[in-house]
């Protein structure tokens, strides 16, 4: 929103480079959300839209997503030679009702990828945030609005061709139409059962679909928001191409997802803590308890009915509902894209210190954090404490990979003591503190902790710590 300062750009490069300026990085996540839905208000779409409805905003502004990728992007990425089928390209077709999969194996060079489309062929690129610096920038800034893994593939479409069967998934999905135009029609849930679906459905046929809901031609610069379990297909017209990228979240991240982890915790302590839930079932249950025995009345099984209702309704007692949200938290920070910095972040963090080598020996090693250095986080949701058996852990996103889980969770051993420092932390973010004002013990602690978390990327200084 609002008019642009001049020399900013317009589309995602201008938008990206504003919200760098952007002091929090939690405003800069719900502004960045604002702009996906605009000109529709951020609440006015949760409340209406979200896991309810599908949302389609046509914005007759062909730019509006102008540098967030492009078949140039496309081309670039199959000529970089590190794009392999399978792994990170599919190569699809839908005709007469027949869905297949094309993909030779090794890598997906420009000769043979650019050959299948002109076929008639649509090709998927897997997490173009791989491949493409924009892509992550963007996603990694989103993920921390949704406070779940923010994914997204490309889909290239010739004209006059459709690439997927009609089926619905698990994700949340925006569909962010780059080049060209596609025909899309969404259809409801066909079941209560299929509302908000845990798992994507198979491939469907055209005979299992009734009337679809919504209809639509979407053009470069328009939006589709459909909720998990909307059925959709999507057909390129005869006279232009396809280019697009879905972006999407909120996979397995409901409120089922959630007791699937906390109510076997709670049953873990109510056995440790509760005689009650370790005394022998009777002797004789069952012989009045089971499916041939669920007709008769009788008082025993009335009994029995009652004691398991009440020991489930005091399991609510013994559930560890902030510890399998950090486990949660945990699991999302791994899923995170690594922060994207931007030039003064770099030369205020770890990544633009200039040690390096000079004049026949290192030069400009020491990292000299004293009691008077200004330090803040990096981003708000780059970290998290969990208080685990082994002891505290930091979890945090800094040294993951643009690649989904290609490195093992990163995570720091804290000292206890150190655990309101890391707190303070996070309740003065965006603003910086000094190091002297750390709630830990000695001055040699507060040094060694804002050292460390400096080290790991975690902590950036208000000046660069040395002046090259």
């Amino acid at each position: 929103g609002g008019p642009r300062p001049p020399g900013e750009g317009g589309g995602v490069v201008g938008l990206l480079r504003r919200l760098g300026r952007v002091e929090d990085s939690r405003q800069r996540a719900a502004e960045l959300f604002r702009w996906l839905v605009a000109p529709v208000a951020p609440g006015e779409f949760l409340g209406r839209h979200w896991e309810r409805a599908p949302l389609l905003v046509r914005r007759g502004d062909p730019g509006y997503y102008a540098g967030l990728f492009s078949t140039a992007d496309f081309d670039a990425a199959l000529r970089g030679g590190e794009v392999h089928f399978g792994t990170h390209l599919d190569v699809t077709s839908y005709a007469e009702g027949v869905r297949e999969t094309h993909n030779p194996s090794g890598r997906a060079l420009p000769a043979v990828v650019w050959d299948f489309y002109q076929n008639g062929c649509s090709l998927r690129l897997l997490s173009p945030q791989a491949f493409s610096p924009t892509v992550w920038h963007f996603l990694s800034i989103l993920q921390e609005h949704f406070g779940s893994m923010a994914g997204a593939n490309t889909y290239l479409t010739p004209p006059g061709t459709q690439g997927f069967a009609p089926h619905y998934d698990d994700i949340e999905a925006f569909v962010l139409q780059l080049e060209g135009k596609k025909h899309w029609r969404v259809y409801s849930p066909r079941t209560d059962a299929e509302v908000l679906p845990q798992f994507s459905s198979a491939n469907l046929t055209q005979a299992e679909l009734g009337e679809p809901m919504l209809e639509t031609v979407l053009e470069a610069g328009d939006l589709l928001y459909f909720p998990r379990g909307f059925i959709h297909q999507g057909d390129c017209l005869p006279d232009a191409h396809s280019l697009h990228i879905t972006v999407s979240s909120y996979q397995r991240n409901s409120w089922g997802d959630f007791l699937e982890k906390l109510l076997p915790a709670a049953l873990q302590m109510a056995l440790e803590e509760d005689v009650e839930y370790r005394q022998g079932l009777p002797m004789d249950y069952l012989g009045y308890m089971g499916v041939t025995n669920s007709d008769a009345v009788d008082a025993r099984r009335t009994a029995f009915m009652g004691k398991v209702q009440s020991l489930i309704k005091k399991l609510v007692n013994y559930a560890p509902i902030d510890a399998a949200v950090d486990q949660r938290a945990k699991s999302f920070l791994h899923d995170c894209l690594p922060p994207v910095l931007t030039q003064s972040e770099k030369a205020q963090s770890m990544y633009g210190f200039p040690a390096r080598w000079q004049d026949g020996g290192p030069c400009d090693v020491d990292i000299l954090i004293t009691k008077d250095t200004q330090v803040r986080l990096l981003r708000h949701g780059i970290i998290r404490l969990c208080n685990e058996e082994a002891g505290v852990m930091l979890y945090y996103t800094t040294e993951n990979s643009r690649v989904y889980h290609k490195e093992e969770p990163k995570f720091l051993e804290i000292d206890p003591e150190y655990t309101d420092s890391i707190e303070f932390l996070l309740s003065s973010y965006p603003n910086h503190i000094s190091v002297d004002t750390l709630p830990c013990e000695t001055l040699e602690d507060k040094i060694s902790l804002a050292t460390l978390l400096f080290e790991k990327g975690i902590l950036t200084t208000k000046k660069p710590l040395v002046q090259v």
